[in-house]
């Protein structure tokens, strides 16, 4: 399995289970000026101590058109936390103000190279009416476990420099978190 590389255009996905219990795919984001993809999932310590700071990035972005999807691609044969049911008591106890897909095959999570929970995917178009492409990969920030003692929003920058249109300072980082849960 293969990462996307920075400048490969947003992969197509559909079929994909939201925790409103509507299927989505990519066309459902094409308004988006900047779309954040983030492989995540329900058990992973990780996430969960990112949650409240994507919660809070798409608080801030939203009204300048940039949406954060997260998908969990996990296996809930071992993972069972990791399951629908499971999702949707998650986005509903952290109150989610981003769309929860759940990619059951597993099958997005292999055409983005995605290995790890919290990943991020950050795509946009390089000028009006070009297709959107892989401006930043990696993590959200430098301090997964203390949010006060942040350094680098390695996202956020990502995200200010495309809706700046100048290219992105550090376009990948390496992603700290669990490795994504693949079924056998």
């Amino acid at each position: 399995m293969q990462t996307l590389a920075i400048g490969d255009p947003l992969p197509s996905f559909a079929g994909l289970k939201d925790t409103a219990g509507k299927i989505r795919s990519r066309e459902d984001f094409r308004e988006a000026r900047v779309l954040v993809v983030v492989f995540s999932c329900n058990h992973c310590p990780y996430v969960q101590a990112y949650e409240d700071r994507m919660i809070a990035f798409q608080d801030a972005y939203a009204g300048r058109g940039v949406q954060l999807v997260a998908i969990n691609a996990n296996d809930t044969t071992n993972y069972p936390e990791d399951d629908y049911a499971g999702m949707v008591k998650r986005a509903a106890m952290k109150n989610f103000n981003f769309p929860y897909l759940r990619d059951e095959d597993q099958q997005v999570a292999e055409t983005f190279g995605a290995t790890h929970t919290p990943e991020f995917f950050v795509f946009a178009a390089p000028s009006t009416g070009a297709t959107m492409s892989l401006r930043y990969h990696g993590k959200m920030d430098d301090k997964y476990d203390d949010p006060a003692g942040v350094k680098h929003h390695y996202l956020r920058d990502a995200v200010e420099a495309m809706l700046a249109g100048r290219p992105v300072a550090e376009p990948e980082t390496h992603s700290i978190g669990c490795t994504i849960k693949w079924r056998a």
